[in-house]
This record gives C-alpha cells, sequence and structure tokens, in this order.
C-alpha cells in the first residue's frame, strides 16, 4: 500500500470531510503497536474508510477500568496514517491531550460525551484549540440535553473553528434494555434541523453496545439522511480490552458497509417531485384539520374547567385519564399507531388542556 507525504494532508483530510457518507472506524481503544498497525491496514484495504480512529484516553464510568494506553499511542496512530494514507482520528478531553494530538499529527479531533456533558472540559478543551485549524466532531453529552450539546458547539465555534460536525452516540436511560444507549432519534433529528449546514454522523456502536443490532440502527441512520458513520472495528473483538461486544472485525464492516442501502436525500426526477408534492399536500391538509380539531377540543376543556370550578373539582381526575388512555390503546392498535406514540401524543395534549383549564379555574 502506498505511503503519503504525511506533511501535505490538509487536502485529502479537507476531501475527506467533505465525502458523504464520511465513514470512520478502528478499535474502541489502541492497545499495541501492533493491534493499531493491523487493523489499519485491513481497514484500509476495505476501500470504504475515510478516517482512521482509535481511543487513546478512554474516561471510564468507575475507576479500575481500562483508561487508554495514553500518549504513547500516538505514535502508533501515526505510523498507521503513514502505512495506510488515510487521516487519523481521535477524543481529547483536556487542553494537554489536545496539544498532545496536534504534536503527533492527528488530523481531526472529537470531543467525547462524557466531555460535552460538562461545560467546563469543552472550555477548556475549546480554549486549547483557539488558532489551530483542525475538524472537530462533538458527540452529544451522556443525557438527554439538547442545550448542552448546542453549548459544546457554541464555544468550539467561539474558539475559531471552523469545520465543526456532530455525532450521534445515543444518550444514557434508566430501564433502557435493548440499547445500551438509547437512541433518542428526536433529539438528533431536531439538532440536525438547528444545524442543517453541518455534518451529523451516526455511531451505531456506542447505540447499540452490541454487534448484533449495528446493521438496524445504521440503516435508520442513513434512512434519517444522516452524513455518516463511526463504527468501531478490531482484529480480534472477541478479545478487545474495551467494549468487546459492540466491535465488529474489518472484513465484517466492509460487508456491513455493502449491505446497507445508501439513499439520498433528493432526486432529479421531474415525476417523484410532482408526486411527493401531491402527497405532501395531502400531510399539509390533513394537519390543518388536525390542528382545528384539537383547537375544538382545548374549548371543550375550557367548558369543562368551568364547569370543575364551579363545583370545586379538581382539574385531574386520575381515573378518567386511564380510560382515556386504554380506549385510545385500542383504536390505536387497530390504525397501526404504536402505543409509544399514544402514550406521547395524549400526554402532549392532557398538559394542554390541563393548561386551558388551570387559566379557567385561576381567572
Amino acid at each position: 500500500m502506498q505511503a503519503i507525504d504525511t506533511n501535505n494532508t490538509k487536502e485529502l483530510v479537507q476531501s475527506k470531510w467533505n465525502k458523504r457518507p464520511l465513514i470512520i472506524s478502528g478499535p474502541c481503544s489502541a492497545e499495541t503497536e501492533a493491534q493499531v498497525l493491523e487493523t489499519a491496514q485491513r481497514l484500509a484495504a476495505t476501500g470504504k474508510v475515510d478516517l482512521l480512529r482509535a481511543g487513546i484516553w478512554k474516561p471510564r464510568t468507575r475507576p479500575g477500568s481500562f483508561e487508554g494506553i495514553g500518549t504513547k499511542g500516538l505514535p502508533w496512530m501515526q505510523q498507521a496514517k503513514k502505512a495506510t494514507g488515510l487521516p487519523i482520528t481521535i477524543e481529547v478531553a483536556t487542553g494537554k491531550q489536545v496539544e498532545d494530538a496536534l504534536h503527533f499529527d492527528v488530523d481531526v479531533l472529537w470531543i467525547g460525551a462524557r466531555t460535552t456533558v460538562n461545560p467546563f472540559s469543552v472550555q477548556e478543551v475549546a480554549d486549547a484549540l483557539r488558532g489551530v485549524d483542525v475538524p472537530v466532531l462533538i458527540k452529544n453529552p451522556i443525557n438527554p440535553d439538547l442545550e448542552l450539546w448546542i453549548g459544546a458547539v457554541e464555544r468550539v465555534a467561539k474558539a475559531g473553528i471552523k469545520q465543526i460536525g456532530l455525532i450521534h452516540r445515543g444518550f444514557s436511560a434508566y430501564g433502557n434494555t435493548e440499547y445500551r444507549n438509547a437512541p433518542m432519534w428526536h433529539l438528533a433529528i431536531e439538532m440536525k434541523r438547528r444545524n442543517p449546514g453541518m455534518m451529523m454522523i451516526n455511531d451505531p456502536s456506542h447505540i447499540c453496545g452490541r454487534r448484533d443490532i449495528l446493521m438496524d440502527v445504521a440503516q435508520k441512520a442513513i434512512d434519517l439522511d444522516f452524513d455518516g458513520l463511526i463504527i468501531e472495528s478490531h482484529i480480534d473483538p472477541d478479545n478487545a480490552w474495551s467494549d468487546a461486544k459492540q466491535q465488529i472485525t474489518p472484513e465484517r464492516l466492509s460487508e456491513m458497509l455493502s449491505e446497507i442501502v445508501w439513499r439520498k436525500e433528493d432526486s432529479n426526477s421531474e415525476e417523484f417531485h410532482l408526486a411527493l408534492e401531491k402527497l405532501r399536500q395531502q400531510i399539509n391538509h390533513l394537519d390543518d384539520e388536525l390542528m382545528q380539531i384539537i383547537g375544538q377540543r382545548m374549548k371543550v376543556a375550557e367548558k369543562i374547567g368551568e364547569y370543575k370550578k364551579n363545583n370545586d373539582i379538581t382539574i385531574l381526575q386520575t381515573n378518567r385519564w386511564n380510560e382515556i388512555l386504554e380506549r385510545a390503546f385500542k383504536k390505536g392498535d387497530k390504525l397501526g399507531l404504536s402505543k409509544e406514540f399514544i402514550t406521547k401524543y395524549f400526554d402532549a395534549v392532557h398538559m394542554e388542556s390541563i393548561n386551558h383549564q388551570n387559566k379557567i379555574m385561576n381567572s
């Protein structure tokens, strides 16, 4: 494999940054020099990977776990870049880590979920980035707080970083059993809506926590018009020093990327646009009707509020609310609506009804 001049990789990094889909892969943790180099070479051999990743410092939830090989792993990454011609990316959490990464010619940095959750840590990283021309990816915070994610983007942008991307790696959720980190797709979609020109990459590895459902999450991300994927890959996943269950071999990664149906956001076909516009108009009309009906429902709720006020009855009627939900579940099931959607929808309607009745009660 032909090596490249690492002193002249800026154009290469830029071309990779602008590529869609952008594919990032490599081991969860750099363990040994041989492991890093072999993983990199096997990933490069697939011809499908744009950036090589590896964890150098690993922020762990509890002490005693493997917390990364540390700075001595950075020359290994540098060698991997020389051997494969692929740019490299690592996670940084402190100003010193930023300095060390840049010293060893790391091309792209990312801020991890455990750092994003702490504005002081993000600010320290941002301060270390002042005057530096390097792309930065920012993972969502561990907890489902969109403002923290936005705040991290703003801090890095104010440091003068022009190229900022987002990584959706899921959120911690109590009681979640299917995923390691619940995707909470609506939060990623809202973040994408607020930052339409900013790259959004999906991290199936950390969402899933296990390799058997990686494909499903990756495909959903692509269906939702994400700009790429970051997937952990290891030459011997079962014996990895960290996150063994979610890593796959470079060869399996190649197979998975070939199996994904890569969709595009738009089509140049006039027939497609006409058909889509017709269906969208139907959606608009139905949405208008729904708004009218919900408005009428609130007027009835206000009348109920007046009766409750005149008879000194509380706003919340728990038994009545349970009846409404059970009735909705039965009807929704026949209409192909999930119980989760019905619950969220009626919770929102119920709270709006309570707000309307509360105004009547206290007027």
